[in-house]
């Protein structure tokens, strides 16, 4: 069910974004980056968070870890991860296909300012052997997405190399 919601989303917003449906499970951000051909950082993972009374998604850069306090400020209040079966009533889609795509409850969603060192990104399409393609601000503008700092600094790691 969930992957079709995705694909009917698609079809009435987007109909030019086509899902990629793999043999390999993308459940995980390593699974989905090696499925996909794409380094961790740029699958766009969401994730699904209560805060106060209210839950929203919150899509972010595959290698990002939310931030306690930038989370807290710019969603409203403290996070909380919502449990498995909460999130796939919630949402329609099963956890490692997990997406803000054709949701089965109208949810607020933002997205990290992260995902925005990437031309392209790799999110979940309602299962977890699918995803698409899809620039961070056309998922925005699609999902109708406030953009927020909600996540870690990402730190790049140089080789230090001796003579």
């Amino acid at each position: 069910m969930s992957l079709q919601s995705v694909r009917a989303f698609f079809a009435e917003r987007a109909p030019d974004i086509t899902v990629i449906v793999t043999d390999e499970s993308s459940a995980t951000v390593p699974l989905a980056a090696a499925a996909h051909g794409v380094e961790p950082g740029q699958i766009a993972k969401t994730l699904s968070l209560r805060i106060g009374e209210e839950v929203v998604l919150v899509v972010t850069r595959g290698d990002a870890r939310l931030d306690n306090k930038k989370a807290k400020a710019g969603l409203g209040g403290k996070p909380r991860m919502l449990g498995q079966e909460e999130v796939e009533a919630l949402t329609g889609h099963p956890v490692g296909g997990v997406c803000p795509f054709g949701l089965a409850t109208p949810l607020k969603v933002y997205c990290d300012l992260s995902l925005k060192a990437f031309d392209i990104v790799v999110p979940a399409a309602g299962s977890t052997h699918s995803a698409l393609r899809i620039a961070p601000q056309r998922m925005a503008e699609l999902t109708q997405a406030e953009w927020v700092d909600v996540c870690q600094e990402i730190v790049v790691q140089e080789a230090v190399t001796t003579a």
